[in-house]
């Protein structure tokens, strides 16, 4: 395993990074103990379920409720279309 300190770690991560990601061992030692930099699979269909506590069952009422909700001000008006441009839009000043 390469060992680095942070300061060694912290000048070239995005190279040790790769490095791990194609199965070198590289580990960062931190307060005496190795921190090792490992790839990780990432599922998703759970992640609400663990991020916010709730079961299967509350996280589908809570997204019939949203679901509702959107409906509503749909039909309120309330919602605008996304039209496809994201970034800020200069504020009009009042003249």
């Amino acid at each position: 395993m390469k060992t680095l300190t942070v300061t060694a770690a912290r000048q070239n991560l995005g190279r040790w990074l790769k490095r791990a990601a194609n199965g070198e061992d590289i580990g960062v030692v931190v307060d005496g103990r190795i921190v090792a930099f490992r790839p990780v699979e990432v599922y998703s269909d759970d992640y609400a379920e663990v991020k916010y506590q709730v079961s299967r069952e509350e996280l589908g009422r809570f997204a019939s409720a949203i679901r509702a909700e959107l409906d509503s001000d749909r039909k309120a008006g309330r919602t605008k279309r996304f039209a496809g441009k994201l970034g800020r839009e200069r504020a009009r000043r009042p003249a």
